[in-house]
């Protein structure tokens, strides 16, 4: 089989994965609501704890962090013949389909999440080391503002930071995804940073009962 066919089962598999709408399934399937309608009307784990509550919201997290996870671990299980770098190759290629199935659900009108969740998923399945650090990054920038969005902000402008220059990886394809994750996570949350600037951003305190 191909490398080139490769890339296309994995991209379907991780497209398919990442469309699974864990919000909002989760809120029609058990609160009649959904989660689109209301609040930031995104399908996404932040506004299913605004919405549902800290129970849903746990549920949503843990689903969109477990498909990307997942997906970026299938071809280390189906594909040991091949290289490193074209088994790292697969695995970024069905991260960015994973990713895209997140923010573009096939299975929810293509109106879907941010891809926060999902993107710390990928990084956790292909280099564990820096979604450690970039998670320990959103978190130390979500406690002391409050702003989940603020948090994956600057999480994800260090995370390439981290990628290429603490842990200096030799990998192009590696390093390039690094780049384009966080840039695109950047990017999609445009009118976050816009309300932000503003002073009208939502605060979230999940230790709030």
């Amino acid at each position: 089989m191909t490398f080139v066919i490769y890339c296309l089962i994995f991209a379907t598999i991780a497209y398919l994965f990442g469309s699974i709408p864990s919000a909002v399934w989760i809120g029609k399937s058990f609160y009649k609501i959904d989660v689109r309608e209301h609040g930031s009307r995104n399908a996404g784990a932040t506004n299913t704890f605004r919405i549902l509550g800290r129970k849903a919201g746990i549920i949503v997290l843990l689903m969109d962090v477990l498909k990307g996870v997942i997906v970026v671990l299938i071809p280390k299980l189906f594909l040991k013949e091949l290289s490193q770098e074209l088994e790292i190759q697969i695995q970024l290629i069905s991260g960015i389909f994973v990713f895209l199935g997140h923010l573009f659900p096939i299975f929810a009108q293509f109106r879907g999440g941010k891809g926060v969740a999902t993107s710390l998923g990928i990084i956790i399945g292909i280099h564990p080391p820096a979604a450690g650090i970039s998670f320990l990054i959103f978190l130390v920038v979500f406690l002391g503002s409050k702003y989940v969005s603020l948090g994956a902000i600057v999480a994800s402008f260090f995370f390439p930071i981290i990628v290429l220059f603490i842990f200096k990886e030799n990998s192009e394809c590696l390093n390039g995804f690094s780049l384009v994750i966080g840039i695109t996570v950047i990017l999609t949350h445009k009118k976050n940073i816009l309300r932000i600037i503003k002073g009208e951003e939502n605060k979230m305190n999940l230790f709030k009962r």
